[in-house]
């Protein structure tokens, strides 16, 4: 597992982190579409599923008939068949592109060991039913594209030393491609995707609140750039299928059947072993040796536990269930922490009515906790470090160690206190700090779409405007409070922050004099 501490970037990570605050600056966090490729491959995959059921109805499933039947659909042009049949091609190239960028983001970020395992590995698994459900759909045309994808698979599944009779065979004249092949088509195109559904379900079980759409105008603006694609560049057929002759020149959709032309440049051979070695490298990253240590996963403390369900509905990973408490008390219940599945993130210490800072006593217990980072220790730090500088003219700043570092924003009169995740904080800590002589408080979470434990920036934002428990309460005094947006690398996003609620926090003073 993660340990307290942030992990240092590599080169490739930096880089990649540099293009999304591009793309922030351009789209905001929430709209950037570098941080929502997931739900952006799901929304493809919605449309292919809205335009292929359209397209099914139109289609011929006889060999004879198919061509004919979807190329009617490019003769009409401004039909909806016309503009479904390009939907269709372009959801589905964004879908392969958007899956691909979606791992490379994941695999930069070195989300696929311990509690991230099983999510990993069930998304690596559907990676062959997407090729599968791509490239088959190329068959259905039968134009002189499809007839090119299927003879070249046919030549490459032939060079594994595993069927009886060669595949290619079944291509080698017109009568050969039969009503029965062509069905079996069918059912490859039409069988792989309701696979893929059933895995991508798989692949989710693990992620509470798992989203499956991109925001709202995110949404809309990537359906407006398919439906202009599919306006300015219809998509056409490239001639009926003749099996007697070998197809011209070719425009292929590179995105899906690059394979194809690498396998005849190259060999049969090279493209297996850039396949299967590339999947079995995938499949085997979880168990490769880390140079961290796992980090202490929450603690539950029955005696403080109340059953209020807060870390159950809270926990990014669904690591935590509930159970009948062990007093025996009916109704009681107590929360339990699957180990394998901790991420270590604090969020529920976070969430816990417990860990409010006002309560008496030399040592705070909560009712869950991390060993690493107790809410204790955040108390007595935070008193501590107000209690070494001058009364009403201490900022604090909360922030998160995966996010921008609040180290380099440490002053005479500025406190830092970074935490495994910002969504650790309980909301009574920036009341605690106001009352105990803090003249301002700052609390600094990732941006969004950019937290390591998916829901830390999302649960702060929401705990401090009072639409989740614990919220702040509404008696402090908000003007004394800033919230700020910083990923790592952005440490000036954050010190503008400082710098603006000192310069608010001085006008309130003048105000009052």
């Amino acid at each position: 597992m993660d340990d307290a501490r942030a992990p240092q970037p590599h080169l490739a990570l930096s880089a990649w982190c540099r293009v999304e605050r591009l793309f922030d600056s351009a789209f905001d966090s929430p709209a950037n579409p570098l941080r929502q490729l997931g739900t952006l491959a799901f929304l493809a995959l919605w449309l292919l599923a809205v335009s292929g059921v359209w397209l099914y109805a139109f289609l011929d499933t006889s060999a004879s008939g198919a061509y004919a039947s979807i190329d009617a659909l490019s003769q009409a042009p401004g039909t909806p068949g016309w503009l479904m049949r390009s939907l269709h091609r372009y959801a589905a190239d964004a879908f392969v592109v958007l899956t691909a960028l979606h791992l490379l983001r994941e695999l930069l970020h070195g989300r696929w060991r311990h509690f991230r395992r099983f999510t990993w590995l069930t998304g690596t698994a559907v990676l062959p039913l997407i090729a599968v459900s791509a490239i088959g759909g190329f068959w259905l045309n039968w134009d002189r594209l499809g007839q090119f994808s299927a003879n070249a698979t046919a030549e490459w599944l032939d060079s594994l030393p595993l069927l009886a009779h060669p595949l290619a065979r079944n291509f080698i004249g017109t009568a050969s491609v039969s009503d029965r092949l062509f069905s079996l088509f069918v059912f490859v195109h039409l069988g792989a995707p309701l696979l893929l559904v059933f895995g991508l379900w798989f692949h989710l079980q693990r992620l509470t609140r798992a989203a499956v759409f991109p925001p709202r105008r995110l949404a809309w603006g990537t359906l407006a750039a398919l439906l202009l694609l599919s306006l300015c560049w219809p998509v056409r057929s490239q001639g009926p299928a003749d099996l007697s002759q070998v197809p011209p020149v070719l425009e292929i959709d590179w995105w899906i059947l690059g394979l194809h032309p690498l396998m005849y440049a190259s060999s049969p051979v090279l493209v297996w072993c850039l396949v299967l070695g590339g999947f079995a490298l995938l499949l085997s990253l979880p168990w490769w040796p880390t140079r961290r240590a796992a980090s202490p996963v929450a603690v539950v403390d029955p005696d403080n536990c109340n059953g209020c369900t807060r870390c159950f509905a809270d926990c990014p990973y669904a690591a935590i269930t509930m159970v009948g408490h062990p007093n025996g008390r009916v109704g009681r219940q107590l929360a339990v922490v699957d180990a394998d599945l901790c991420a270590a993130c604090g969020i529920c210490a976070g969430s816990c009515p417990s860990s409010t800072p006002f309560r008496l006593g030399e040592r705070l217990v909560s009712g869950i906790d991390m060993p690493q980072q107790p809410i204790d220790t955040l108390r007595r730090e935070l008193r501590e470090g107000l209690t070494a500088r001058p009364p009403d003219s201490t900022l604090v700043v909360f922030g998160c160690k995966r996010g921008a570092d609040v180290a380099r924003v440490a002053a005479p009169d500025v406190q830092v206190l970074p935490l495994i995740c910002t969504g650790q904080l309980p909301p009574s800590f920036i009341e605690y700090a106001l009352r105990d002589g803090a003249a301002g408080v700052l609390v600094a979470t990732c941006r969004e779409g950019g937290c390591g434990f998916r829901l830390g920036a999302r649960w702060t934002a929401e705990r401090l405007a009072g639409a989740r428990e614990p919220h702040l309460r509404d008696t402090v005094d908000t003007q004394r409070l800033m919230q700020v947006q910083a990923d790592r690398g952005e440490d000036v996003v954050l010190a503008l922050a400082v710098d603006t609620l000192r310069e608010r926090l001085k006008q309130i003073k003048a105000l009052h004099r």
